[in-house]
């Protein structure tokens, strides 16, 4: 990405097609389809990017089995399908992953389970034809023995389950993604720029023509215009003139809902492949490897608080490891845990209860009478539909003959590791980071080891036993606008939600240093950056995610 310095010199001083209010996954998709439909595009985040929902997802890109529950065939075949593109368009940050159903006790596999499986195989390869030859395809679920469960759940060895249902999903790291979708959407000519809030909207003659922006670093106000304006807030949406939405029309209203996460060392519960645990009140919860580590959740409960900060509240943490303590045989505890993290889902409400929950997961688009379209809803694997459907709106209102390109454009470059030279230093001690790196990165790992071989100590970790180097964090403070030290630990890295406990004292010291030295901070600001580093990662005890001292909280200011 290009530096926040001339971005912020772009926007004041150029005139755009469309500005897009959010940086979360849903406002990089809409940012990318209009920049490649030959729109000039400008994008606006009020905290850093991907900083609200889009970092604190379950990390899956699917098709929602448990949506089948409630006959929501659209939403599952339409999310189906685009999994089955965003493996093409994005193999190192999108792959598959097998999920086991088990049995115990001589019991076979629910039969309704595989009813909802046979309908997942069938929606999962009813797509283009054209494509099928090129995009990766999942195996039809199976009924696997218990030797197979235990090959992929290790975790269940003590208790010797006899079969299981195996099928597959796809899973992502959800910032990385996002940052690379923006990355895209700059190579075709958007301007982004975080930390900016928008504080209303320009009009003229009663019609949107650009926002009203204020550098929360500088304190500089200023105007961005531009012909369009599109709120893709997420779960802020109804903050951004909220009078226009809601008193000229029965528009629907959001719903926040509040899902909480765990993060556990692979030791305490080790997994290859993922486990849907029963969890209390007839749910179930996910229990996933990811990134060398293993991710429980989520909680699925009405949200009434403050939007600046989302905790886990202690009641969903007890509840993750209740359900995975009763599953597993365990008996894991808050002091087991590497981290912890909570988001606010942007569900859909009519005001009826009877079709609240039916909708809950859907996309919604609307316009009001100053032009400005709304995109909420939805979730982190339909974030290119619902990019489509934004931008389709603009195409009609401006009569234009431009279809959408985002199903054919890669998002990034995917490099075999053994492509990856390899640079003095890196790996020395320590965990191999050349696979974390190509999976991270793509072909732009190329340029984390151009930093590490530039600068010897950039070839360190940042934390022991763990393959982050320092060098992504002098990259992310050159490339990808991070300006805090939480920018670095919760999104370029996911440190702060892997090891919090391990990043006290000496590892946030070290990142604090490579920032410092990039945007060129003065020993104060370094010191209330590593102070508000230890308010980010909490006391250990229950990590949580807490915007770093100084970072404005995520979402559009009224």
């Amino acid at each position: 990405m290009i530096e926040r310095s001339q971005a912020l010199a772009a926007l004041a001083h150029d005139e755009f097609d469309v500005v897009v209010v959010g940086g979360g996954i849903t406002g990089a998709g809409v940012a990318l389809d209009a920049a490649t439909r030959g729109y000039s595009v400008a994008l606006l985040e009020r905290a850093d990017y991907a900083s609200g929902t889009s970092s604190r997802s379950s990390k899956l890109v699917h098709g929602g089995l448990r949506y089948l529950q409630n006959f929501d065939l659209g939403l599952v075949r339409e999310a189906l399908l685009e999994r089955q593109l965003m493996v093409a368009l994005a193999p190192h940050l999108v792959r598959p992953l097998p999920l086991v159903v088990p049995a115990f006790e001589g019991a076979h596999p629910d039969r309704l389970v595989g009813v909802g499986l046979n309908l997942y195989d069938v929606m999962a390869r009813g797509r283009d034809r054209r494509r099928r030859a090129e995009s990766w395809s999942p195996e039809r679920h199976r009924v696997i023995s218990g030797e197979e469960v235990v090959e992929l759940l290790p975790a269940l060895a003590a208790r010797e389950p006899t079969s299981g249902y195996l099928f597959y999903d796809c899973q992502t790291d959800d910032v990385r993604l996002v940052l690379t979708v923006l990355g895209e959407a700059e190579r075709f000519g958007a301007v982004c720029a975080n930390r900016l809030l928008v504080t209303g909207l320009l009009e003229r003659e009663g019609r949107a023509n650009g926002v009203q922006a204020l550098d929360a670093e500088s304190g500089e106000r200023f105007d961005v215009r531009a012909a369009n304006v599109v709120n893709a807030t997420g779960v802020w949406a109804d903050q951004l003139r909220p009078r226009e939405l809601h008193e000229e029309a029965e528009l629907p209203r959001i719903r926040p809902s509040r899902g909480t996460h765990v993060t556990l060392r692979h030791e305490d519960l080790p997994l290859i492949g993922g486990a849907i645990v029963p969890a209390g009140a007839s749910r179930t919860i996910f229990a996933l490897p990811w990134l060398g580590h293993t991710l429980v959740g989520t909680t699925d409960n009405d949200y009434e608080g403050s939007l600046e900060h989302i905790a886990p509240a202690q009641e969903d943490i007890e509840y993750l490891l209740e359900a995975i303590n009763a599953f597993f045989d365990t008996t894991l505890g808050p002091d087991d845990l590497t981290g912890a993290f909570a988001g606010v889902r942007p569900l859909i409400s009519t005001g009826d209860p009877k079709k609240s929950v039916d909708i809950s997961r859907k996309a919604e688009l609307y316009e009001t009478s100053s032009g400005m379209i709304t995109i909420t809803g939805g979730k982190l694997t339909t974030w290119r539909r619902m990019a489509k459907m934004t931008v389709d709106r603009l195409v009609e209102r401006d009569a234009r003959d431009a279809p959408c390109r985002t199903h054919e454009i890669p998002l990034g470059q995917a490099i075999a590791v053994e492509e990856l030279p390899r640079v003095e230093g890196v790996g020395r001690v320590g965990p191999d980071p050349y696979e974390a790196l190509a999976a991270r990165y793509g072909h732009a790992a190329h340029d984390v080891l151009a930093l590490a071989a530039e600068r010897g100590e950039l070839a360190q970790t940042i934390v022991e036993g763990l393959p982050d180097l320092l060098a992504e964090v002098a990259l992310a403070a050159r490339r990808e606008q991070a300006r805090s030290i939480g920018d670095v630990l919760l999104r370029r890295t996911r440190l702060g939600l892997l090891a919090a406990r391990a990043l006290s004292d000496g590892p946030v010291r070290r990142v604090g240093a490579v920032i410092a030295r990039e945007l060129a901070w003065s020993e104060e600001r370094l010191e209330l950056e590593e102070a508000g580093a230890e308010g980010l990662l909490g006391d250990g005890r229950t990590p949580t995610s807490v915007p770093a001292a100084g970072a404005p909280p995520a979402g559009p200011t009224p």
